[in-house]
């Protein structure tokens, strides 16, 4: 377990009196951060391996995006949608023309982008499809994490996020992630839609078989049914491309971002599509007080140009390749066999062992790596994309001392 001092653990006790238990986190309390190292309260410095499940692929307090956002502080933060401002037309052009797409819908975390996306494919199955009204059905994926709404939680296959929280919402149906032939047998003249992760994180860092997500777009085009990506957390580089879907060389029909799009420092998130689809939103259909504020905006246009200007996709793919270059090497020399499977790609990586993964978790954080566990027995590695090669190094030092002694 983790040696916690007397001043950590006066955060550690007040959190826990006055803060709800929804969460499980490791023990670190931390106080200041930079590039991909922390710092605690005791001064003592870790190397980040989780970034905040992707919201800081640019790394901790990235100066041109802590610049974008001091500087916009100091004019206007909020105006709501009721009027316009001067910083969200230039978000919105960055960002379709970053990701490809006529239009973007701004809103604020990535479970309120993925409520948006399931309102427009659904509008979509209705007005342009045909479906008959309140019939439409949208194919979701068993081991899924789309958030914690009780809309999300309705299209997640995994009991603890569902239970005691209904009624459910209708109109989702599951099929095997992975599994293009059952995929196939569940669409209907009623779907309207698939919701995908790429590659699911919060499930394990699952990659699907090569050519699935291919032949998932291709059964989409042949039945008239969207496409919908939730790229929250594999997008902005996270896997070694702009998005996850580009090593599949698919284009979504509606992609969901969210996460790095606010490069650490504020909630920013989006559903992008073109104009045939994105259009059916009218007035009042949709909204969101906070949404496309100018504070925001500016943070956004700042982090889309760090990763597009630092070539951090590139970075992603090179450390990724270290890492597992250097996690096999590691894995192949233990006596005896505590892994079970290595995956993931770019600087999304998962292990999954034969014990329980948070024995790993703890042995790393005393040892000064801050990496979560995820479904009992999987470590996600997940580092801000400007790890560098001694960062890597360290990393891979540390992780076999810590492995040796479980």
């Amino acid at each position: 377990m983790q040696d916690i001092s007397n001043r950590a653990q006066g955060f550690i006790t007040n959190e826990e009196r006055y803060g709800a238990h929804n969460y499980r986190p490791l023990d670190i309390v931390i106080s200041r951060a930079e590039g991909v190292w922390l710092w605690d309260v005791d001064e003592k410095k870790y190397l980040d391996c989780i970034s905040a499940y992707s919201a800081v692929n640019q790394g901790h307090c990235h100066p041109r995006i802590q610049a974008a956002l001091v500087e916009q502080a100091k004019r206007v933060t909020l105006t709501s949608r009721a009027m316009r401002n001067d910083r969200l037309p230039e978000f919105l052009k960055r960002l379709t023309e970053l990701c490809g797409y006529d239009m973007a819908l701004p809103v604020n975390t990535g479970v309120e982008a993925i409520e948006t996306a399931i309102k427009l494919v659904r509008k979509w199955g209705y007005k342009v499809k045909g479906i008959p009204d309140d019939a439409a059905e949208i194919i979701v994926f068993s081991n899924n994490f789309h958030g914690r709404t009780t809309t999300a939680i309705s299209a997640s296959s995994t009991p603890e996020y569902r239970e005691h929280f209904g009624p459910l919402t209708p109109g989702f149906v599951f099929v095997p992630y992975g599994d293009a032939d059952a995929l196939e047998r569940a669409i209907t003249p009623n779907t309207c839609a698939i919701l995908i992760e790429p590659i699911q994180g919060e499930g394990g860092v699952i990659v699907p078989p090569d050519g699935f997500m291919k032949r998932a777009w291709a059964l989409c085009k042949e039945h008239n049914v969207l496409f919908a990506a939730d790229e929250i957390q594999t997008g902005f580089g996270r896997t070694g491309d702009l998005f996850a879907c580009d090593y599949d060389s698919i284009k979504a029909d509606v992609l969901v971002v969210g996460k790095a799009l606010g490069g650490g420092f504020y909630p920013v998130a989006a559903v992008l599509a073109n104009t045939s689809i994105m259009e059916l939103f009218k007035p009042g259909d949709h909204g969101s007080t906070f949404g496309g504020n100018p504070l925001g905006s500016a943070v956004a246009i700042a982090a889309m140009d760090v990763l597009v200007d630092e070539k951090l996709a590139e970075r992603a793919k090179y450390a990724g390749a270290k890492i597992m270059q250097g996690l096999r090497a590691i894995h192949a020399s233990l006596k005896q066999p505590l892994v079970r499977k290595l995956r993931g790609r770019g600087l999304l990586i998962g292990i999954e062992y034969t014990f329980p993964a948070r024995a790993l978790s703890e042995a790393l954080l005393q040892r000064g790596v801050a990496a979560k566990d995820t479904h009992d027995h999987v470590l996600r590695i997940a580092p801000p994309l400007v790890i560098d090669d001694e960062a890597i190094a360290y990393f891979l030092d540390v992780y076999k001392d810590a492995l040796n002694a479980i």
